[in-house]
Order: C-alpha cells, then structure tokens, then sequence
C-alpha cells in the first residue's frame, strides 16, 4: 500500500499540476488542508480515493479538522495541526496519538517537511507542495508493507 500526503496547496495552480507526476502510482492520496478547495484541480489527474481535512484557511462545513482511519492495518490520525500547536511542539499530537491508539498521525501547517518517530508512532508532516518554508515543495509517500511502515518526505 502507498499512500500519498500533501498540504498546504494554497490555490497554487502550477504547484499542483506539477503534482500529477510525483503522485502517480500511489494508492491512496490524503490531503491535510489548506486548501481543500485544490482537490478539484487534484481529481482531474489523479482518479484513486482522495481523502481530506479542513486547515486554517478552510472553511466547508462538510469537511471534517480531524479524522481517524485504518489502512492496510494502521491506525491513522490525520489533522491539519494548527487546532494541536504543531508550530511550537507536538505534544498535543501525542497526547491525541496515545488516546486514540494511532500508529501514525499526518499533520501540516507548519510548511515544514519532518518525520519524526516516538514511542512507536510516526508523526509525519509532508510540507507544503506550493508555500515550503524550508526549501523545496513536498510531500509524503508512506508504503505499508507487511506490517511495516516507511515514510518518505520527497522534494520537488
């Protein structure tokens, strides 16, 4: 299973049409907010299942801040972040992860790509694939195999 993480596409056209190549192949795509009005853009070329939350700058009453799923036998706990403090620290993702038995947790908002492991989750945030704040676009592929969890950050 191969699972694709963006974020934070912020109406940039260019950015996601440069997006069709990096996210072909992958299973499932997941889209953690801002802004999720880009997914009509994402649907014309890629057409699996699109999963997604509402960021900051979102405001669909139908889409959902927080939502919590199961892939390929993982548990996933998916947020944009700003409502958890993800600019200062993740403790209040892990305080989220431990309640609610997640393997791992998707966040954005910072802009910033990082994975990080603790205590047996993975926390992994793809960046930005239109605003980075830490060099080039991003975002994530996460291939669960076997039981076996591998985040990747890819740049472009």
């Amino acid at each position: 299973m191969h699972i694709g993480v963006i974020s934070d596409t912020h109406m940039l056209i260019s950015s996601i049409e440069r997006l069709e190549k990096e996210i072909k192949g992958v299973d499932v795509l997941i889209h953690l907010g801002d802004n999720v009005d880009d997914i009509a853009a994402i649907k014309k070329y890629y057409k699996g299942e699109i999963i997604n939350v509402k960021g900051n700058c979102d405001f669909s009453a139908s889409v959902p801040s927080d939502r919590f799923l199961e892939i390929a036998g993982k548990k996933i706990f998916l947020t944009h972040g700003h409502r958890y403090g993800v600019k200062e620290n993740l403790s209040g993702l892990r305080y989220k992860a431990l309640e609610t038995g997640a393997d791992i947790v998707l966040y954005g908002h910072t802009h910033i790509a990082k994975i990080d492991f603790e205590e047996g989750i993975w926390y992994i945030n793809p960046g930005s694939a239109s605003l980075p704040r830490d060099g080039d676009k991003s975002y994530a592929i996460i291939s669960i195999s076997k039981g076996t969890i591998e985040p990747n950050v890819i740049r472009f």
